[in-house]
């Protein structure tokens, strides 16, 4: 029988690679999404000879988080590998942004993550093996103007990672953090940042294949973290404690800025 591996977030972006890279290593998969392009996407991951199921989840609500994980409860397999993916962004000056909407991505980003990680952890100590990655983000070492929530959304899901995984140590349980740079998906049209270098060129850089394969690899290597996937990325994140903080300010200021702002 294959391996199982859940995927949340996998409809599009990072999580849709990332589930079709546990796809083509043979990973059977239960994959989550709040959104329209679930099914098509399950239906590409069928297409490559694993079995899949598809499971609709608002996972920025509790019951959400709950309803999911009863679905992959409900497959009776025991969870080989998890990626807790799912996330959004907002950008924006904090002064200007909908709170409704920032409110929300820290229940994602930040409650969500944490809920799914109790259930998953729990199954997988009792079981004493499983490989969990969290897809944190370059932001999380960044100071970050113009997306002030979300860099600190990320900075929890870092932070988190990096303490389950010294907390799991001899379990036979393992945590990677997946932190890539600007990528090319709709992150940035979804947080309204299309009119931004980030969202223009920046994403350019890398594509969510490559990063997703680098993620995939690290996590069944056993890695602490990854920075994915550009050259780029990894200078950052290599240099990121050595910054001074005014420096990475400007730097993120300039990325988020739009274009058209004088």
């Amino acid at each position: 029988m294959n391996k199982l591996a859940v995927v949340t977030g996998a409809s599009s972006g990072i999580g849709y690679n990332l589930a079709k890279v546990f796809a083509e290593n043979g990973f059977d998969l239960v994959v989550a999404s709040n959104g329209e392009r679930l099914e098509k996407a399950a239906t590409d991951f069928e297409a490559l000879g694993v079995s899949v199921r598809a499971v609709e989840a608002d996972l920025a609500t509790f019951d959400g988080v709950q309803s999911f994980w009863q679905q992959v409860e409900a497959v009776g397999r025991p969870v080989d590998a998890m990626a807790i993916n799912a996330g959004v962004g907002v950008g924006g000056l904090f002064a200007e942004t909908s709170l409704d909407a920032e409110i929300n991505m820290v229940r994602l980003n930040v409650e969500g993550t944490m809920h799914l990680a109790k259930h998953v952890v729990q199954h997988m100590v009792a079981r004493g093996e499983g490989k969990i990655l969290f897809t944190a983000s370059i932001a999380s070492e960044m100071i970050a103007p113009r997306e002030a929530v979300y860099a600190a959304t990320k900075a929890f899901d870092l932070s988190f990672a990096k303490s389950l995984r010294s907390e799991l140590e001899g379990t036979g349980v393992t945590v990677t953090a997946l932190q890539p740079g600007p990528v090319d998906t709709d992150f940035f049209h979804r947080a309204g940042m299309d009119d931004t270098q980030a969202g223009q060129e920046g994403k350019k850089e890398s594509e969510p294949y490559d990063v997703a394969k680098q993620g995939f690899e690290a996590l069944m290597a056993g890695d602490k973290h990854v920075y994915a996937a550009s050259l780029k990325t990894k200078i950052e994140g290599a240099v990121a404690n050595f910054v001074p903080d005014v420096v990475k300010a400007a730097m993120h200021d300039k990325m988020a800025k739009p274009l058209n702002d004088e």
